[in-house]
């Protein structure tokens, strides 16, 4: 069986969950994998056999989307185009998450296709959602990738269809410590952004940052270029982690019992319902870098909780049973076929008879 395994690359955590899951796909099929977008800083540890342009949301400097340069930098009739000649016709079963080129294009050729992501579980009806109204935003997580099967991961189950997080296994084996300092994961602000609001709490930040390439530190702020082993050793030596209201990370914050502070991107409404939701499992969550959250942010430092969650591996069980349930349904529509044309040509044979 020829399986295409596609991925959004507009940031780390779906390319962090892939290093999981592609190989135990693997195991069972044949396997090409996709990538589109180009906003990852993570290095796939297997080969990408397509590489598209996809669609691209693009952050700012102070916290929020870049509508501008969003607009600037798409490419809607690649895209169209892209969705039109990609080769999907080649592959039995289509596996994404969340990566667009692919859904449609599958769509679009009667290709057999399952969502498998964070954003499907963000749209189940008992998820959290945010109170914030964004119906456009609210549009695009629901048609962004057109699938009707849909297996989600979130911070808790919300549904038959919705699993825990798929925690990487370096970071289930890894050795957790706290030695004092935390680690700070913020794309979506500028180096002096973050250094103008953090050097005002005593304590020891570590910011990985992708505006930086060189070490340095200012009073008690160290910023990091990103670095795979650099930000996994600092991650799981820290007391907490301050980060985006994305999903892996909190995930891995939450599964290594680190104290845990989201801050969601502004307008960005699927971060919205993932910091709803992460204040509900216990979680602090803050909507901005500014003087109103100083004491929200003390508080944090010297009173925050662990959130405690049990997040078993399933994935190899997840997998198992998207493979197991494509089986029966095509055995099932060879059944019906094989039914339909002996029906046929019984009939066939009444009419020459009669």
């Amino acid at each position: 069986m020829k399986v295409l395994y596609a991925i959004q690359g507009t940031g780390n955590g779906h390319l962090s969950r892939a290093q999981e899951i592609v190989p135990i796909i693997n195991k069972y099929a044949d396997t090409a994998v996709l990538v589109s977008g180009n906003q990852s800083q993570i290095q796939a540890s297997f080969d990408i056999n397509y590489q598209k342009t996809g669609l691209t949301f693009l952050s700012g400097k102070t916290g929020k989307i870049d509508l501008l340069r969003t607009v600037f930098k798409s490419h809607p009739i690649d895209f169209f185009n892209e969705i039109r000649t990609f080769p999907v016709k080649q592959f039995d079963l289509v596996i994404t998450d969340f990566e667009p080129v692919s859904a449609w294009s599958a769509l679009m050729h009667g290709v057999p296709c399952i969502e498998m992501s964070h954003q499907a579980a963000v749209i189940h009806p008992n998820a959290p959602k945010s109170e914030s109204k964004n119906r456009i935003g609210a549009y695009i997580l629901n048609h962004y990738c057109p699938t009707k099967e849909k297996i989600g991961f979130h911070f808790d189950r919300y549904g038959d269809q919705v699993h825990t997080p798929v925690i990487r296994k370096s970071i289930r084996l890894i050795d957790a410590k706290k030695d004092g300092h935390y680690t700070v994961y913020l794309p979506a602000f500028h180096d002096e952004v973050l250094l103008q609001f953090l050097k005002q709490f005593p304590v020891k930040w570590e910011v990985f940052s992708k505006f930086t390439k060189d070490k340095y530190t200012v009073s008690n702020v160290a910023f990091h270029p990103i670095d795979h082993d650099g930000f996994t050793r600092s991650f799981a030596h820290c007391d907490g982690v301050l980060c985006g209201a994305g999903f892996e990370l909190p995930a891995e914050a939450m599964f290594l019992q680190k104290k845990l502070l989201v801050i969601p991107m502004k307008g960005q409404y699927e971060q919205l319902c993932n910091a709803e939701a992460a204040k509900q499992m216990g979680a602090t969550m803050i909507d901005g870098l500014n003087l109103l959250h100083h004491r929200a942010i003390n508080l944090w430092l010297s009173q925050g909780t662990i959130v405690p969650v049990d997040y078993q591996d399933e994935t190899e069980q997840i997998v198992q049973t998207v493979f197991a349930d494509f089986e029966r349904k095509n055995h099932e529509v060879r059944k019906s076929l094989l039914t339909e044309k002996s029906t046929f040509e019984k009939l066939s044979v009444l009419r020459y008879l009669f």
